[in-house]
């Protein structure tokens, strides 16, 4: 029979080892998920750029429609100079032809 010390040892011994196994397979099995976690991190980061790039998209084709409404205003008041300046010279001739009615009634 082993001396009591020699069982310890043994004992000893045998805890260390499967100890270092186990902690080995600890090891393994946390890099075997740190690669899912990093995927799924890429996989998040995936949808956020088609995320941002929708939204970039949304606002350039909201900018452009703003951009048409702009230019048909702008098209529009050109239209109401342009019938302004007919209107007033119109009226100016208009008056220019009374003003010499008026001095042609005067002079007779």
């Amino acid at each position: 029979m082993m001396s009591r010390p020699m069982v310890l040892v043994f004992l000893l011994l045998i805890l260390i080892i499967t100890s270092q196994f186990e902690w080995k397979q600890q090891m393994v099995s946390e890099l075997d998920t740190s690669p899912s976690i990093s995927q799924k991190q890429q996989q998040t980061s995936k949808r956020e750029e088609i995320v941002k790039e929708k939204i970039i998209l949304s606002q350039e084709k909201t900018i452009q429609r703003l951009n048409e409404l702009v230019q048909t205003l702008r098209e529009q008041l050109q239209q109401c100079r342009g019938n302004n300046d007919t209107i007033n010279s119109t009226v100016t001739l208009t008056e220019n032809v009374n003003e010499l009615e008026r001095h042609h009634i005067l002079e007779d």
